[in-house]
């Protein structure tokens, strides 16, 4: 654990190498998913839960992915890491773009992975589906490419591990719920952002389309696409190999 502004926060720091910063998506970080173990073969890798998500706090000044990114800012300030690559998927993605645009000097490299946090269509129509209007099973196609992996037997799992699922589906919906997955005033801040860019994107992604992707990656300067097959916004967990290997080979070009 690390004290940021008074915020608890948990901390992950592994491997060796030049330092990444990785950022979670709204299911949480999982130390073990085997994606991690490619990344810091090759990488330091830095991984904080966010605030309200796994064993962090959530003090009552924070609601927004705005806040954590300046909670991020005062970490890399505490650990000494004056340049990284940042990496940070779906709403770690939002935090990692609000972070770029702020400090855009502290980062070589950048990868959004499924991201969220700007709106970019009609006012009228939601950019991002709503996940808490909709049964988990019908989530579930959103989110993975296959399914099935998604399949939580929640009758074998300890009252720690399904408390952390409960404080990081309560964590999601405070920091993305109003206005709805996107900080109206962060793609008015985008073209601060000074390094290389890679969007990285599954093909079956039900939440976060192509187009949207696109129209994203057009608001920053120095931005580039790649699809992943077989996947859907989990890229990461779906096809870890696909997704180190797009990561790693982005950051060492």
């Amino acid at each position: 654990m690390i004290t940021l502004a008074g915020c608890a926060v948990e901390l992950f720091d592994t491997g060796e190498g030049d330092p990444l910063l990785l950022l979670h998506s709204g299911q949480g970080f999982v130390p073990d998913q085997p994606y991690v173990g490619m990344l810091s073969r090759r990488r330091r890798v830095v991984a904080p839960s966010h605030p309200g998500f796994g064993k962090s706090e959530l003090p009552d000044w924070l609601d927004t992915c705005d806040d954590i990114a300046h909670l991020y800012l005062e970490l890399m300030d505490r650990r000494g890491l004056a340049k990284v690559d940042l990496v940070g998927c779906s709403i770690g993605g939002w935090i990692a773009a609000e972070m770029a645009s702020k400090a855009p000097e502290r980062f070589r490299k950048l990868v959004l992975v499924a991201p969220v946090g700007v709106k970019t269509g009609p006012a009228d129509k939601l950019d991002i589906p709503d996940i808490f209007a909709m049964p988990q099973e019908k989530v579930s196609q959103l989110l993975f490419h296959d399914p099935a992996k998604a399949q939580v037997d929640l009758s074998k799992l300890s009252d720690e591990q399904l408390t952390i699922i409960a404080r990081n589906r309560e964590a999601l919906a405070l920091l993305a719920w109003e206005p709805w997955m996107h900080n109206p005033k962060l793609k008015h801040r985008l073209q601060r952002v000074a390094c290389p860019v890679l969007f990285l994107r599954g093909e079956s992604d039900g939440l976060v389309s192509a187009d949207y992707v696109a129209r994203y990656a057009a608001l920053m300067p120095d931005a580039r696409i790649e699809t992943v097959a077989r996947a859907g916004h989990a890229v990461q967990v779906e096809q870890p190999e696909a997704f180190a290997a797009s990561v790693l080979g982005f950051l060492d070009a």
